[in-house]
């Protein structure tokens, strides 16, 4: 199950091309698909990537594509496109799909409209393909200039598991494998949104206590849903929930805090998303993780006040004291 030469990584943003620089370090062929023709030619001519991911020289082996089925006839396949464009995309690339062909998914977030889980949506258009999740606490700047990082690679196969994560290591990139992929979708999903929740408090002037407690609050709802979605707690105790958490709620390089950073000094949405070319994931999938929420009768306050927020349901500080004039609990009820 180790016989992989050649990658195709799909989506040019700035996660896709950090992990196209991955697996050329690990001794990859690698073709990148990306559906800006600027992005083709600069990554092709110039080996850099100024649109999403300014600064960082890229390997020459990087081949760059505008053509879906190209990519798709590698190997091994990592989706990166954005959470809710997955699906358009893997059904245009379905075809191109082999019995058995791994899709790395790389986007963190849950479905509009049908609540499902990037697994799910995989499943659905191309059940032929072979899942894993790829999640954990990484920024596509320090990953694509070989900062260290670990991450999550879940597969429901380990031997498939342990092969892929061989594959793509490199002396600076490491992979934990996880059999379990609900865990690490959920963890990924869940963060983004706690994120943004992150960035208002700090906007706000709320101040470190309230950050912290916002994330220790914000990682029990994370684990509710997970754990009622099928997966297990001590995943999203691990790099996929936690410490991801832990990163993305912790700096403004995260797209969702920098959201909540503008949305808590004053800023509205359309200001907050103005000029920005990447992707908050936590936007579009705060409403979804509300309605899966109360689909399977999980309590998520934090999330849903955020989603209420984000709608224009409520301001800020009515969201802000809501959450304090909950009902005083235990700590350790679920």
């Amino acid at each position: 199950m180790s016989g992989y030469s050649t990658v195709g990584v799909i989506g040019g943003g700035a996660w896709g091309t950090a992990l196209a620089q991955v697996c050329a370090r690990a001794g990859l062929g690698v073709t990148l698909w990306a559906r800006e023709p600027e992005v083709v030619e600069a990554v092709n001519g110039a080996h850099t990537n100024p649109l999403f991911l300014p600064g960082v020289e890229l390997d020459p082996a990087i081949i760059a594509t505008g053509d879906l089925a190209r990519a798709a006839a590698s190997d091994l396949l990592l989706a990166v496109v954005p959470a809710q464009h997955l699906r358009s995309t893997l059904a245009a690339m379905a075809p191109a799909l082999k019995p058995g062909q791994p899709v790395v998914l790389c986007a963190k977030g849950v479905e509009q409209g049908s609540l499902m889980l990037m697994s799910q949506v995989l499943e659905d258009v191309a059940p032929q393909a072979c899942p894993v999740v790829l999640s954990g606490p990484s920024f596509a700047g320090e990953v694509a200039r070989g900062l260290p990082t670990a991450i999550t690679l879940a597969c429901p196969n380990p031997d498939l598991g342990k092969a892929l994560a061989q594959t793509l290591a490199t002396p600076t990139f490491r992979p934990y494998w996880s059999g379990d992929i609900v865990g690490a979708e959920a963890g990924g999903a869940v963060k983004n949104v706690l994120a943004i929740a992150c960035g208002i408090v700090e906007g706000r002037g709320l101040g470190r206590s309230a950050h912290a407690a916002l994330v220790t609050r914000g990682f029990a709802e994370l684990t509710r849903l997970a754990v009622a979605l099928g997966g297990e707690a001590a995943t999203v105790a691990g790099l996929c929930g936690l410490g991801d958490l832990v990163l993305t709620c912790s700096s403004p390089q995260s797209r969702n805090m920098s959201v909540g950073l503008a949305l808590g000094r004053g800023e509205s949405l359309e200001q907050a998303l103005s000029g920005k070319l990447s992707i908050a994931e936590g936007v579009a999938s705060a409403p979804a993780v509300r309605a899966l929420a109360e689909k399977l009768d999980v309590e998520t306050p934090i999330c849903e006040a955020t989603a209420a927020v984000l709608a224009g349901e409520r301001d800020l500080d009515e969201a802000i004291a809501g959450l304090l004039s909950r009902p005083l609990r235990s700590e350790q009820e679920t």
